[in-house]
C-alpha cells in the first residue's frame, strides 16, 4: 500500500520557529514530527510514501529525508506550488497513486498507535474511506463526524455547535475514487480545496465511510503550546537511556535519556523527563527539569529549565529561568544580570543578551 505525508503549509501560529524552514520537521523529543508519521507508516506495512512540499523550506525536507534508502521505504517528492487545502495536496497524487488504495497523513499530526489493523480492515472491505477519529474536548476546534449505526453519515469542519466530540484525524484512507470528488469541489471561503468537504460529497453519494478510534494519544500539533505538550506525552512513554558521561556530584531522578558524546557535570541536577542529544555539554548549576529536550550539540551553564525545547546547536549561559518555550537551533542566550523568568518562543539563529 502507499501512503502520503502532506508536508507543506507555511506554519503561520508557528512563527518565527518556520521562518526558516517547514513545521513538520520541529523536534519533538529531538527527532523531526513528520518521522513520527512515516514511522507509523512504516510499521503498518506502507513501502512507499509520497511527500507533498511546499511552502518554507521544501528543500530541506528532501535532504533530511532523501530517497528512503536509510529507512528502507522509497520516497518521493511532489510539489504544491501553494497551499490550496488538504484535497488538493491528495488530488496532486494520483498518477503516483496509479489506481491503488492508499493512506494520507498530515505530517503535523502525532499519533501512539499501531494503525496496521487499521489498513489491513480497509483493504480488505469495499468501502471509499476510512478515517481514524478521537474523542476531544474542543471539538469546535476540528472536523467533527457523526456516526450511525457503525458508520459515519456527516462530517462538519469546525461547528459552532457540535453534535458529536469525536474529530476527525489527520489520517485517511481512501481509494482513488476521492480524485474524481476532488475535481467537483469547489474553493470553500479560505479559498482552499477541502476535504472534509470531500468526505461529505462521499456520503451523499450514498457510499460508505468507516472509521476507527485513537484511545490514547493524537495531537495536531498547529501551535507552540501543542509541541510542547506534545513533547511532554512523548518523552513520558520513551524508555531510559544513558550513554553520555556524567562527573560524580550530578543529580538524576526519573526518566533520563542520554545520547553519546554528551558531558554532565558536577552541580547539576536533571529531573525527567528530560532527553539530551549527543554531544552537549552541561554544567555549572544547570537544572533541566521535567518535560524538557535539549538538541545535540548545546551547551548549558548556571540555567534553569523545564517544560521546554532546545533545539540544536544552541547556548543558554547564566542565571535564567526557561519555562514552557521553545528556541530553534543555532540560538543563545547570554544573561550577565540578576535572575529572571522567561518564557521563549525564538526563531532560528536568534542571540539574546540580558
Amino acid at each position: 500500500m502507499k501512503g502520503i505525508i502532506l508536508h507543506g503549509g507555511h506554519g503561520t501560529r508557528l512563527r518565527p520557529l518556520t521562518h526558516t524552514g517547514p513545521k513538520q520537521l520541529l523536534p519533538i523529543a529531538n527527532k523531526p514530527m513528520s518521522l513520527y508519521c512515516v514511522e507509523t507508516l512504516i510499521q503498518a506495512g506502507v513501502n512507499e510514501i509520497a511527500f507533498i512540499v511546499g511552502g518554507t523550506g521544501a528543500e530541506k525536507v528532501k535532504e533530511f529525508y532523501g530517497n528512503g534508502e536509510k529507512f528502507n521505504v522509497k520516497f518521493s517528492y511532489i510539489e504544491q506550488e501553494f497551499p490550496k487545502g488538504i484535497a488538493h495536496a491528495i488530488s496532486l497524487c494520483q498518477n503516483f497513486i496509479n489506481g491503488e488504495k492508499f493512506i494520507a497523513f498530515l505530517g503535523d499530526n502525532i499519533i501512539n498507535k499501531d494503525i496496521s489493523e487499521y489498513i489491513l480492515n480497509f483493504q480488505k472491505s469495499n468501502v471509499e474511506a476510512s478515517l481514524l477519529l478521537c474523542e476531544v474536548d474542543n471539538p469546535s476546534q476540528f472536523g467533527i463526524a457523526e456516526i450511525k449505526n457503525n458508520k459515519i453519515v456527516n462530517i462538519v469542519e469546525k461547528p459552532k455547535k457540535p453534535i458529536t466530540n469525536f474529530a476527525v484525524t489527520g489520517i485517511y484512507c481512501l481509494t482513488p475514487h476521492i480524485f474524481e470528488i476532488i475535481k467537483k469541489l469547489k474553493p470553500s471561503w479560505r479559498n482552499e480545496l477541502e476535504i472534509a468537504d470531500a468526505l461529505q460529497m462521499l456520503i451523499e453519494e450514498n457510499k460508505k465511510i468507516i472509521y476507527g478510534m485513537i484511545t490514547d494519544f493524537w495531537k495536531d500539533t498547529g501551535t507552540p503550546d501543542d509541541i510542547i505538550e506534545a513533547n511532554k506525552i512523548i518523552l513520558e512513554n520513551m524508555p531510559e537511556s544513558f550513554q553520555g558521561k556524567k562527573e560524580e556530584n550530578v543529580i538524576m531522578e526519573g526518566k533520563i535519556i542520554v545520547d553519546k558524546g554528551t558531558i554532565i557535570k558536577n552541580g547539576v541536577k536533571i529531573v525527567g523527563p528530560v532527553i539530551i542529544g549527543k554531544d552537549c555539554i552541561i554544567e555549572g548549576n544547570t537544572v533541566i527539569g521535567e518535560n524538557t529536550s535539549i538538541g545535540e550539540n548545546s551547551y548549558l551553564s548556571d540555567c534553569n529549565i523545564s517544560d521546554s525545547i532546545i533545539m540544536s546547536n544552541c547556548t543558554i549561559k547564566g542565571r535564567l529561568e526557561i519555562r514552557n518555550s521553545i528556541i530553534a537551533s543555532n540560538s543563545k542566550i547570554i544573561k550577565e544580570k540578576k535572575e529572571s523568568n522567561k518564557k521563549f518562543i525564538l526563531g532560528e539563529g536568534t542571540q539574546i543578551s540580558l
